[in-house]
């Protein structure tokens, strides 16, 4: 199981509540250009905390050397996997030459894989999509897969859409193409050496627990971040594991704790960090209420301690 690497939300924030709810989920980091280690902040965009482990960094990129350069920066960072982003489908990603764009390309991408796994000892993966626009050849991402697998890559996140070039949205792409979950199956039985782990959709234990009975892993995006609690749930379900002994509660406490040390260590403002555990209640009574007290520009000021009070016992003042 793991959580997939969302833009703007798989922060090392969210990662701290994912990781207070699941001891053993792979977590991902949200996608790092290249350019951005090779000539910004390493340290903004590469810093984490010891107990986010496992953690996997994703890079989005397509130059063999930069690529290399940076997932060696992972590797002395600490993070235990580095993943290359074949799937991403915004233009302005394509006007990077890189995402899911790379899929017309696995000559190149499996010189990446070969430029990253020649410099680090940690795993070197792929996440893609399962074809362009509105291909839907089999053979397509076939080759795609053996060609970059004989570069190196044993592991493939497979996002089971197409990701159109042209005339979607980032958002009409994690909607619109139709997912085609047997494609990934059909991959896992023309692979059987390599691990093939499948995205797109989950959002229930029984979808789940069938997609483990085909490929080796799945990896859950939007439903993890919108009802982080179901992660609570993945230790015992899926890892066999000793369930979470933590509460909603005990798990709001601990971030609160979180926010005042980010405070005072980084100067990292409560309200960044809240944004991240607004779902933690969903489902339940009063959890919109919840909710607005979190997410209230009005209480900035306040200590995150005190809005928590004020989440707890009464309505978001006027």
């Amino acid at each position: 199981m793991s959580v997939a690497p969302m833009m703007d939300w798989t922060d090392k924030h969210c990662r701290h509540l994912h990781r207070l709810l699941s001891r053993h989920t792979l977590l991902y980091t949200e996608m790092v250009t290249t350019g951005a280690l090779v000539h910004g902040d390493v340290a903004r965009h590469l810093r984490f905390d010891a107990p986010e482990h496992p953690v996997a960094l994703q890079l989005g990129g397509s130059e063999p050397a930069d690529l290399a350069h940076s997932a060696r920066l992972g590797q002395d960072w600490g993070y235990d996997e580095i993943n290359l982003n074949c799937g991403c489908p915004s233009e302005r990603v394509q006007r990077g030459a890189f995402g899911a764009c790379l899929m017309n390309e696995p000559r190149l991408v499996a010189d990446c894989v070969k430029a990253m796994v020649d410099v680090v000892d940690v795993p070197v993966t792929v996440k893609h999509r399962i074809g362009i626009d509105q291909g839907e050849d089999y053979s397509f991402v076939r080759d795609f897969v053996g060609t970059v697998a004989e570069a190196g890559c044993k592991v493939f996140i497979v996002h089971a859409r197409n990701a159109w070039l042209k005339g979607l949205s980032p958002k009409e792409n994690r909607e619109i193409p139709p997912l085609r979950y047997e494609v990934a199956a059909r991959l896992k039985d023309d692979f059987p050496r390599l691990t093939i782990a499948i995205n797109g959709g989950f959002q229930a234990d029984a979808a789940v627990q069938e997609q483990l009975a085909l490929v080796d892993g799945v990896m859950v995006g939007r439903e993890a971040y919108h009802n982080p609690w179901w992660l609570a749930r993945w230790d015992e379900l899926f890892f066999g594991a000793a369930p979470s002994a933590l509460t909603r509660e005990e798990v709001e406490e601990q971030m609160v704790e979180y926010m005042e040390r980010e405070a005072a260590t980084h100067g990292t403002h409560w309200y960044a960090i809240a944004r991240h555990m607004l779902g933690l209640r969903h489902g339940l009574p009063g959890a919109r209420r919840w909710r607005q007290v979190w997410s209230d520009h009005r209480l900035k000021h306040l200590p995150a301690r005190e809005v928590m009070a004020l989440a707890r016992t009464r309505p978001v003042p006027a």
